[in-house]
């Protein structure tokens, strides 16, 4: 975007220099169009290095986000195998106290 903007600005300076009618303000004026799009390209760049830190850093919040859920999920997975152990278990000291 920057070199874009710089580009631009060259040939606008350039066409008005083969022109001929050029005067000092208006170069000056193409000058200072020039720096405020280098200006703007700058701070472009600056909001988009922003931005990617910001989504770098999401990014990381959801992985770390998921391995939370992961292991939870293997807890509640474990925990429900026990549940079913013991329910089983139960079952059977049941049975056999009936049997008896």
């Amino acid at each position: 975007m920057k070199k874009t903007a710089l580009r631009a600005s060259a040939l606008v300076l350039f066409v008005a220099m083969a022109a001929g009618c050029a005067t000092t303000s208006q170069l000056d004026d193409v000058k200072a169009t020039a720096d405020r799009a280098a200006a703007d390209a700058s701070a472009a760049a600056s909001a988009a290095e922003a931005a990617r830190a910001a989504a770098d850093r999401a990014s990381q919040a959801v992985s770390s986000a998921q391995s939370t859920a992961d292991r939870a999920l293997s807890a509640a997975t474990e925990s429900q195998a026990c549940c079913e152990a013991n329910r089983e278990s139960m079952e059977r000291m049941f049975q056999k106290s009936m049997s008896k």
